[in-house]
């Protein structure tokens, strides 16, 4: 199978056991789950699937030579998304605004519940093997450390928000290496480069004040058709077009649905003002601490540059918003 990806670039996929995941039902409907939750009306033109993100992760870490069954715990990390990715966590009561945890937290259960044991069972790989990150280290860290997942959807988002070059891009990928079941960059410089870049996206989209809109309106609106039974948490997992469309089929008979819709439809002007505001509201705030090649020792980012220590301390606490929507 010949795969084009925005990252990296075609790829030639052989492997029985991954392309068999790539068909799976489970699979295919991340194709259908935006990446941010609904960022398409703020910024056009930029909208990725958890598929493509679960994709480039299983990429990256075949590129850097991950045994293949850390392999396939990147493909399928992402499966238990509903609809909307994270906004979930600002639609259900089991959510958590600062720690965006739903999907992480349902992950286990829902992927038993799927037909995906069946397929490792079928190529000898024991499902709690791939259940536990102990097991996958170049898989998934505990931020502010390096991990697949980290590094592949900023250095998508890094293409589609800031205009990064694709040679700019390979360059990253160029200077990343592995040791010790580790990432880490070959210099220094190369390091501070893609934290720079990391901080930036995180500042500007992950938690930005967009988001923090976009999450609010959009798990307000989930937390209302659920609670008027517009739509059942079946359809939470299933894609988001789907879900708007079956909402959308009370817009004529409630006043309110319309009004939240428009909100996270970006029809309805929003600021943020701690003097006077509607809602308050917290994003999770995301950051890296690279290791570096230094001679003959590795660092942390950190331990080189005291200034980036302090950025570090102070982007992993969460941002608070205070939303004051405009009356329509």
């Amino acid at each position: 199978m010949l795969y084009s990806d925005r990252v990296y670039g075609q790829q030639e996929i052989t492997e029985p056991i991954i392309l068999e995941l790539l068909s799976s039902p489970t699979l295919t409907r991340l194709k259908g789950v935006d990446q941010y939750g609904y960022f398409e009306t703020y910024f056009s033109g930029t909208a990725s699937s958890r598929f493509d993100h679960s994709v480039g992760v299983y990429l990256l870490l075949k590129q850097y030579g991950a045994p293949l069954a850390e392999q396939i715990a990147g493909l399928i990390h992402d499966v238990s998304h509903t609809v909307f990715s994270h906004c979930i966590d600002y639609a259900l009561v089991g959510g958590n605004q600062k720690e965006q945890s739903y999907q992480d937290n349902s992950f286990a259960s829902f992927l038993k519940g799927t037909e995906l044991p069946s397929i490792m069972k079928k190529y000898n790989f024991d499902l709690d093997y791939i259940l536990d990150d102990k097991n996958f280290p170049l898989k998934e860290a505990t931020l502010p450390d390096l991990c697949a997942d980290r590094i592949d959807y900023s250095l998508r988002d890094a293409l589609k928000f800031i205009g990064l070059a694709s040679l700019e891009v390979q360059a990253i990928l160029n200077s990343l290496m592995v040791e010790n079941g580790r990432w880490l960059f070959q210099t220094r410089a190369a390091a501070q480069k893609y934290a720079q870049l990391f901080l930036n996206l995180n500042q500007n989209y992950y938690c930005g004040l967009t988001s923090a809109i976009v999450m609010h309106s959009v798990g307000d609106y989930l937390k209302y058709a659920l609670e008027k039974k517009y739509i059942l948490p079946p359809d939470l997992y299933t894609t988001d077009q789907a879900v708007l469309k079956k909402i959308a089929e009370f817009f004529k008979t409630d006043a309110h649905l319309r009004l939240l819709f428009n909100r996270f439809g970006s029809k309805v002007a929003v600021k943020n003002d701690p003097a006077s505001y509607d809602f308050q509201v917290f994003c999770k705030s995301r950051i890296v601490d690279p290791l570096f090649q230094d001679g003959a020792k590795v660092r942390r980012l950190s331990e080189a540059d005291s200034d980036w220590q302090k950025t570090v301390r102070a982007e992993l606490k969460p941002k608070e918003y205070f939303l004051k929507f405009a009356a329509s």
